[in-house]
C-alpha cells in the first residue's frame, strides 16, 4: 500500500479501496475459498436486489407503488433494448438481459456508497461475467444453427488463397469480444472511483491545513459532488452498454451470414 505523508497527515493510496480483504479464511482441499469483502458485497448486492424485487411484487395495485414503478421502468427500458437489437425473436432472452442489467446496475450504484466495495471494479468479476455470457451466446448459436454456426469465421466471398488468414483474424476478433465486455466495465468503474478518492483526499488535506487554506477545501469538495453525479450516470451507462453489447453479440450469432 502506498502511503503519502503531508504535514504529518497520512492519506491512504486511492487504490486501497480496491484491495481484497479476507474476512473469514477458509481452505477446502488446499483451495482458498475465503470470504472476502468482495464476497460480502456480492451478497449485499444480491440481498438489495431481492429486497427491491420483493417490495415491487408484494402488492399489485392498479396504481403502481414506488417500488413497482422502479421495476416497471427498468422492465420497459430493457425490453426496448432487446426489441431494437434483436426484434421479436429476442423476447425469449429477456430474463437473461434483464438479470445482467439490473445486477450490474445495483453493483455499480452500491459501489458509490462511502466505505462500500465496488465489485465491478475488479477484473475477476467482470471477466467471469463476460466469459459466462460469451459461452452462453455460443451455445445458443450452436443450438440455433448446428455445425453451420462455425461458418461465422468464414467471410462471405473471400478469395480461397487468403481464407486461412481471414479465418484466424475472424476468430481472434471474435474472441476479443469477451475482453472488450470485461475491460470496458472494469476500466470505467476503476478510473471513476480512483478519481473520486483522489479529489476527496485532496479536499481533506486542505481542510486539515488550518487557517485560510482550510477554506480552499470547498472547491475540490464542490467538484467531488459534481463527479458523484457523473459517476451515477456512468453506473447506469455501463450497465446499459454491457446489456446492449450482449444483445448485439446475440444478434450476431442468430442472424449471421
Amino acid at each position: 500500500m502506498i502511503i503519502i505523508n503531508l504535514n504529518n497527515n497520512f492519506m491512504a493510496s486511492p487504490l486501497e479501496q480496491f484491495e481484497l480483504v479476507t474476512l473469514i479464511p477458509l481452505n477446502i482441499f488446499d483451495y482458498n475459498v475465503s470470504i472476502t469483502n468482495a464476497t460480502l458485497f456480492l451478497f449485499i448486492n444480491l440481498f438489495t436486489l431481492l429486497s427491491i424485487t420483493f417490495f415491487s411484487i408484494k402488492s399489485n395495485f392498479l396504481v403502481p407503488t414506488r417500488w413497482q414503478l422502479i421495476i416497471e421502468i427498468i422492465y420497459e427500458f430493457v425490453m426496448v433494448i432487446i426489441l431494437d437489437n434483436l426484434g421479436k425473436k429476442g423476447e425469449r432472452y429477456f430474463p437473461l438481459i434483464f438479470t445482467i442489467f439490473i445486477i450490474l446496475l445495483v453493483c455499480n450504484i452500491i459501489g458509490l456508497i462511502p466505505y462500500s466495495f465496488t465489485v465491478t471494479s475488479h477484473i475477476f468479476f467482470t471477466f467471469g461475467l463476460a466469459f459466462a455470457v460469451f459461452v452462453g451466446i455460443n451455445i445458443i448459436g450452436i443450438k440455433e444453427h448446428g455445425f453451420h454456426f462455425f461458418a461465422i469465421f468464414l467471410p462471405k466471398g473471400a478469395p480461397l488463397a487468403i481464407l486461412p488468414l481471414l479465418v484466424v483474424i475472424e476468430f481472434i476478433s471474435y474472441i476479443v469480444k469477451v475482453f472488450t465486455l470485461a475491460i470496458r466495465l472494469f476500466a470505467n468503474m476503476t478510473s471513476g472511483h480512483t478519481l473520486l478518492k483522489i479529489i476527496a483526499g485532496f479536499s481533506w488535506t486542505l481542510l486539515t491545513l488550518g487557517g485560510f487554506l482550510s477554506l480552499l477545501h470547498l472547491f475540490p469538495l464542490l467538484i467531488l459532488f459534481v463527479l458523484i453525479g457523473l459517476e451515477l450516470g456512468i453506473a447506469f451507462l455501463q450497465a446499459y452498454v454491457f446489456a446492449l453489447l450482449v444483445c448485439i453479440y446475440l444478434n450476431d450469432v442468430i442472424e449471421f451470414h
